[in-house]
């Protein structure tokens, strides 16, 4: 019934309008607004990855204010919704209304000024909120993968003469990738998602290209098709990238490293046929 029901038409229209929706997958507008989610998402994954394992650094810190300027940051971002973060920084212009860059407090040596709303602009405080709100989430995806990595591979490390810096380059972080990737892996597809509620601010991706073609058309249904074919292509992507990541990292731990899913179609394959060959000789 349910394959009946999307591929059945009432009064000669197809009930899911798939016409429609293959007139307007790869429209000019739908396209732009793919690109700009994908764009977003990897710039907002950048941030959060990059400042996020510096957070989570800073938390195993035996520096008591660093230990407590990452908890505070992580506290904030993740007890705040992301859509209120991504409305604050978008009408930041309201508390700031310029960027000054100099000595603090010495409005002799001024260095630049530039106006808030040239900087926020739609497109970087989505950036900004998207990509600190990940930061904190992340920070605790890192701890978790670092904590996971016995004590005495650092005192091993320092016994040989590496500082700290190089003992989580070469030692600790390698290893612990093989924590970090899978829930990585579900924030990136996450964030990629929620870049949808950047359309509230005016954000042309995706979803609200999509929603413009729907209240031009009255098309509603087909471009929420539309928008979730993309999105589900998109996030196919990413999963493979994830898998090829995850098998690349597990090579120090595993004997064999799983195998590809082409590699499985052809075992598969020859299981199958060299079955019946040898039961036919």
């Amino acid at each position: 019934m349910l394959v009946h029901t999307l591929f059945s038409k009432v009064n000669g229209q197809w009930r899911f309008g798939w016409n429609v929706v293959f007139q307007y997958l790869f429209n000019k507008y739908v396209l732009e607004g793919l690109w700009l989610t994908v764009f977003v998402t990897i710039m907002s994954m950048l941030i959060g990855f990059v400042l996020g394992m510096i957070l989570a650094v800073m938390r195993m810190s035996s520096n008591r204010l660093m230990t407590g300027i990452a908890w505070l940051y992580t506290w904030f971002f993740r007890g705040t919704p992301v859509y209120v973060q991504l409305l604050f920084w978008y009408n930041i212009a309201i508390l700031y209304q310029t960027i000054t860059l100099g000595i603090p407090f010495s409005h002799a040596w001024t260095l630049l000024t530039i106006s808030s709303n040239s900087v926020f602009t739609v497109v970087r405080a989505a950036i900004v909120a998207f990509g600190l709100n990940e930061a904190a989430y992340f920070s605790e995806i890192a701890r978790g993968g670092l904590l996971s990595i016995d004590e005495g591979q650092l005192e091993a490390a320092k016994a040989i003469g590496m500082t700290r810096g190089q003992s989580l380059r070469y030692i600790i972080v390698p290893q612990a990738m093989r924590v970090i990737l899978p829930p990585s892996g579900n924030e990136v597809i996450s964030m990629l998602k929620t870049t949808s509620i950047a359309s509230a601010i005016g954000l042309p991706e995706l979803l609200y290209q999509t929603d413009n073609i729907a209240a031009r058309t009255f098309q509603v249904m087909p471009m929420l098709i539309v928008a979730s074919l993309w999105y589900l292509a998109v996030t196919t992507v990413l999963s493979i990238g994830q898998f090829y990541l995850e098998r690349h990292y597990a090579k120090g731990a595993l004997r064999t490293v799983p195998p590809t899913p082409l590699q499985r179609i052809r075992a598969d394959f020859s299981r199958a046929f060299g079955g019946r060959l040898r039961s036919a000789r």
